[in-house]
């Protein structure tokens, strides 16, 4: 199978023709559909898309890494794009109302309301599932993602309550991969379920197959130095081909890895193209 995979939405560009915004979405495109991951905060996906000249209405599928608004908040606009019919896919968490505990107080994260007035509309409710789906023939969504690993358990004042009373494990956290002929190419959110966490889980999935690519969001960005060793030496056994940080990886963690894995670590921002 072909796919093509360009970045729709991200915190950098690649294109000049394109805009940034703190926020990821994915086209995907297959030989028989296409699909987005993720739809950033609905800021730039639009105008990127014409820039890019890319079609919106040809999207079949949306599939959401999890339900905060830096990564849905383009929904409404696919969903008026495409059509109602359009499939969405995601776990069921992601539609809970979702909060960030500051010092100030807690501030809500969650899906948007226009995003969830489109998603109300749908002609198919959205498709929802805890386990791993293949959502298009040779595309999995991994669904809940074992947390394995200590080492990538944070605190990070993600709340389920305006009051900020209680936790969110963001169990919603998934990522998308994709059988290729070079290997498994794997898609991030954001990680919060942890980078090691997610690439053992598909591994698993795939009954050990070779990761040969990994793109997105690693959420690195304010991990301790401890931290970023333990991630960078336990990525090393995967034997990676090709590693792309997007997003919440932050400055530090990317130059991390760049140092970590000269050859292998490539550019994102909006408008970087790649084929497998």
């Amino acid at each position: 199978m072909n796919t093509r995979i360009i970045i729709l939405s991200d915190n950098n560009v690649a294109s000049p023709s394109t805009r940034a915004e703190h926020g990821l979405a994915f086209w995907i495109e297959t030989d028989t559909h296409c699909l987005l991951f993720d739809t950033g905060q609905g800021l730039v996906l639009e105008e990127n898309a014409r820039a890019l000249k890319l079609d919106l209405d040809a999207v079949d599928t949306v599939v959401l890494s999890h339900g905060h608004y830096d990564h849905t908040g383009g929904l409404a606009a696919v969903i008026q794009c495409a059509d109602k019919g359009i499939r969405v896919v995601a776990h069921p968490d992601a539609f809970l109302p979702k909060y960030k505990q500051a010092e100030a107080g807690a501030r809500s994260i969650g899906i948007p309301g226009p995003s969830q007035e489109a998603l109300s509309g749908l002609t198919v409710p959205p498709v929802t599932t805890r386990a791993a789906l293949e959502v298009v023939p040779g595309i999995w969504a991994t669904g809940e993602i074992p947390r394995r690993h200590p080492e990538e358990i944070t605190l990070e004042g993600f709340r389920r309550d305006s009051q900020g009373h209680h936790e969110d494990p963001l169990l919603d956290d998934q990522a998308l991969f994709i059988k290729s002929r070079l290997g498994t190419i794997v898609l991030l959110g954001c990680a919060h379920a942890g980078l090691i966490n997610t690439l053992d889980h598909i591994q698993q999935l795939t009954q050990g197959q070779p990761i040969y690519a990994v793109i997105g969001g690693t959420h690195l960005r304010s991990a301790p130095e401890s931290r970023l060793d333990w991630t960078i030496n336990e990525l090393r056994r995967f034997n990676l081909h090709r590693l792309v940080a997007l997003h919440c990886t932050g400055a530090g963690a990317t130059a991390a890895l760049w140092n970590a894995f000269p050859g292998i670590c490539a550019p994102g921002g909006t408008g970087a193209c790649f084929d497998f």
